[in-house]
């Protein structure tokens, strides 16, 4: 199987977040484009970032030490969404639920409630 190539859309969603919704393979390759984007909307202001992983296939180690990345440094908070009970999983066993704000993926036929203003 191809590793799926991993893209990041950035949305700004007000003065001081940001939403990073991302697509594909987090792994050794791409986490580097992750902490990339990150530093970008942070020099822009952006201080808190909601990192949206519904759609990641695959998330190695590499990953996982970019969300530690992105949570050190008081730069600001850094929330998970949409993430699998698989990288759940992950996160309880490596111990970084504890140092992440994470929202686990609604359970498959749950209504949608999140809306985006503007």
């Amino acid at each position: 199987m191809r590793p799926q190539l991993l893209t990041i859309e950035v949305t700004r969603l007000d003065a001081g977040t940001a939403r990073l919704r991302l697509t594909g393979d987090l792994d050794f390759d791409t986490a580097p484009e992750l902490i990339e984007a990150a530093a970008g909307v942070r020099a822009d202001g952006h201080r808190a970032l909601v990192v949206d992983l519904g759609g990641v296939g695959l998330c190695d180690s590499s990953g996982l030490s970019a969300f530690v990345v992105l949570s050190q440094g008081g730069a600001g908070p850094v929330r998970l969404t949409g993430v699998s009970a698989r990288l759940q999983q992950l996160l309880d066993r490596t111990g970084l639920a504890e140092l992440l704000a994470v929202e686990q993926q609604p359970a498959a036929g749950a209504a949608d409630d999140v809306r985006e203003v503007g």
